[in-house]
């Protein structure tokens, strides 16, 4: 067997194993949701958007609280279309709303209803004890030094809760 600390094809099938690892657990705790990885996903970023537009400005572009649509996608890195769907889904269940923004009439600004905040923040709880379950097997230092080389294979990108 090729020792895969020298063996960059290795260390690739093995952190594609572990990913793989990690995609089936969050699709299987995401199913009671009745939610799918792209939804959550567009969920915490408008969430998130959300949490950061408290300032007295209302957020970046001045809109007031909520995010665009283009930069939803653009966060996302989908094309306008893809999260025109995603965002049309999260509204039929209730947890996005659409409003005019206040600037512009050709755009329109995204917020999370209340069930929208409930769900996420619950199943941002739920994804921690589901990580903090998967990376139990190692011990805090080799998590640590997992972080850290996490960190540079992709050039240090902040995680995203």
């Amino acid at each position: 067997m090729t020792d895969a600390r020298a063996d960059p094809a290795a260390l690739g099938e093995l952190m594609h194993g572990a990913f793989r690892g990690l995609r089936k657990r969050w699709m299987l705790q995401l199913a009671p949701f009745e939610l799918t990885p792209h939804q959550f996903r567009a969920l915490n970023v408008v969430g998130r958007a959300g949490e950061s537009a408290g300032g007295p400005d209302g957020g970046p572009d001045d809109g007031g609280p909520g995010l665009r649509l283009k930069e939803l996608a653009e966060r996302l890195h989908i094309a306008p279309r893809s999260a025109t769907e995603v965002v049309d889904q999260l509204a039929a269940k209730g947890l996005v709303e659409r409003s005019a923004h206040p600037a512009d009439r050709r755009a329109t600004l995204l917020t999370l209803t209340v069930e929208g905040e409930k769900l996420r923040e619950k199943v941002l709880a739920d994804r921690k004890r589901e990580a903090d379950e998967f990376f139990s097997v190692l011990e805090p230092r080799d998590r640590a030094e997992l972080a850290r080389i996490l960190g540079e294979l992709t050039g240090g990108v902040p995680t995203q809760r």
